[in-house]
């Protein structure tokens, strides 16, 4: 069982607080905010200790890892000091997304954790679905043939005006994530986006992507939609046959070039995911599986290095909206 403490006590960290409560492989110890009342309160609901700074967290308890969510300037602003902090006291980190809204910091926190020979895991949970591993499978074995192109779309509410580009750097780590999952690395992009009328931000985007394999593929997201209907799809085609996973977990579609017949994957009733909250409980398990089996650096699923790669992506589609030029994506080291 892994000692767990959870820096910072807003929404997100009570999922987080809430997972590491009923994991078997965690104990939860410890929660630390800068606002006494919410610490205490995160303390008294999920019976661990309070703290106010992260020295006096680190200092005070024998921690096997943290998790980093606090919030900040889109999303990621006030993640690398702790996740820092956390680093140089040896400890464990499993980070919200975006891992810094700056792209420096974000390299800096790889290249530390990797240098200390710890895990930095990444909070992309959309790919922690049973439906998307039956997708990545549909690659990995061969129904697809040869891989061609990809279709992504991620569109949901949000009204925060906060800066130009918060729609880029707190959504599409995740769209651009499960991109990467299941076609690998992307090497060169081109992208527009577009204001809504009422917004200060630029709220949608249209992006086009070049793999390192030779496929193509196209991102579409917006701030300016809706949770009530369909809010997620990926499409991959290949040489002998594409799917369609919609929903992050509902449904999976099987095409195959050479038939008229489809394989329909739904998530099942009994057993499934029940709601999206589940996928956090799905990431987070599975992140203290890979702790608790010392595996491998490099085995470890939805990484720093991941998740950084995917932030390349997006600074590399600003810097292309703001130049109109084709922009090449920084290789992760």
């Amino acid at each position: 069982m892994l000692n767990v403490a959870v820096i910072g006590a807003g929404n997100i960290g009570r999922t987080h607080c809430t997972v590491y409560a009923g994991d078997p492989l965690a104990k939860l110890v410890a929660v630390c905010d800068i606002v006494r009342e919410k610490a205490d309160a995160f303390a008294e609901r999920f019976g661990a200790r309070a703290y106010y700074s992260v020295p006096d967290l680190l200092r005070n308890e024998r921690l096997d890892l943290v998790s980093v969510t606090t919030a900040g300037p889109e999303n990621g602003g006030h993640h690398y000091e702790p996740v820092m902090q956390a680093l140089e006291a040896g400890v464990h980190v499993l980070c919200e997304k975006p891992l810094s809204n700056e792209i420096a910091k974000a390299r800096e926190m790889v290249r530390t954790a990797r240098a200390k020979n710890l895990y930095l895991g990444v909070n992309l949970n959309h790919r922690f679905v049973p439906l998307a591993e039956r997708a990545k499978r549909f690659v990995t074995e061969g129904a697809l043939g040869e891989l061609c192109f990809i279709n992504m779309a991620l569109w949901i509410a949000n009204r925060n005006d906060s800066a130009p580009y918060f729609h880029l750097r707190a959504l599409h780590p995740h769209s651009i994530d499960v991109m990467r999952y299941f076609c690998g690395d992307i090497v060169r992009v081109q992208a527009f986006f577009k204001r809504a009328s009422h917004r200060q931000i630029w709220s949608n985007a249209s992006i086009n992507m070049q793999f390192a394999n030779g496929m193509v593929g196209h991102l579409t997201g917006s701030y300016d939609m809706t949770t009530r209907h369909p809010f997620e799809r990926c499409e991959v085609a290949g040489t002998k046959g594409r799917f369609v996973l919609e929903n992050v977990y509902e449904r999976l579609t099987f095409y195959p070039h050479d038939s008229d017949e489809t394989i329909v994957l739904s998530n099942p009733i009994m057993g499934g995911v029940a709601s999206f909250q589940d996928t956090f409980k799905n990431r987070i398990h599975r992140f203290l599986e890979q702790v608790s089996a010392r595996v491998p650096r490099e085995q470890i699923e939805g990484s720093g290095e991941e998740a950084l790669a995917a932030q390349e992506v997006i600074e590399a589609a600003i810097r292309s909206f703001e130049t109109g030029a084709v922009v090449e994506v920084p290789a992760v080291s």
